[in-house]
């Protein structure tokens, strides 16, 4: 009798026991191989490691930047400003790249966008380098602008908007693609997307695609 309860033990162990791993959908066919601890990934070689800049410096110290950007870049609230900060290679250089992108407090729409690139022993064009070493490479200042980085491409999006449009609702996007050729940015897709709009409201007619924002680059 005491050997029979021992083995119902075992057996209930066994059927409550579990590897503490999430519950992702239907178990593997190879419970073996599903109980077996997975090694670590291996760092690559040729990741960088992202430096964390502040962007708010970046953004102040830049000769570039236009005094209405400037005067508009204050705190929402408490320390907190309307800014977004990206990391990743874009230029090839021997750090991440970083993109800033700054909007307003209140509903959120981009106001500028701007590549900095960092520059190995500083930079040689007083008029596009920053106190922290990096170097404006790309900038783009308009309404309803943010950019993002897609595998080594810069993505630049910019909203349309028809005369009667409210800003929470834009007639279109342009969307822009831009790669890092020699010691620029230069266009390499654009796409425009003209949003749906409801029926009997106006003509259905669009604002035709607003120019891609030009690039600014040093030197």
């Amino acid at each position: 009798m005491a050997g029979l309860a021992a083995l119902g033990l075992f057996v209930a162990a066994c059927s409550t026991g579990g590897t503490g791993s999430r519950d992702e959908g239907a178990a593997r066919a190879d419970a073996t191989a599903a109980a077996a601890p997975t090694p670590p990934a291996a760092a690559s070689g040729s990741a960088k490691e992202a430096e964390r800049v502040d962007p708010i410096a970046l953004l102040k110290g830049d000769p570039k930047i236009g005094a209405r950007v400037k005067a508009d870049l204050k705190p929402c609230v408490a320390d907190a400003y309307p800014v977004d900060t990206s990391y990743g290679n874009l230029t090839n250089g021997t750090a991440p790249d970083v993109v800033v992108n700054v909007m307003t407090c209140g509903d959120a729409v981009g106001i500028g966008t701007y590549v900095y690139r960092k520059q190995p022993g500083g930079s040689t064009d007083r008029d596009s380098a920053t106190a922290e070493g990096y170097e404006n490479v790309f900038m783009a200042e308009d309404a309803a602008v943010y950019s993002t980085i897609d595998r080594g491409d810069l993505i630049v999006t910019k909203q349309v908007y028809a005369e009667d449009d409210p800003v929470a609702y834009p007639s279109g996007e342009d969307v822009i693609t831009y790669r890092w050729s020699g010691n620029r940015f230069t266009q390499h897709d654009w796409v425009h997307n003209d949003y749906s709009r409801a029926v009997g409201e106006g003509d259905g007619a669009t604002e035709p695609p607003q120019p891609a924002p030009e690039p600014s680059a040093a030197g």
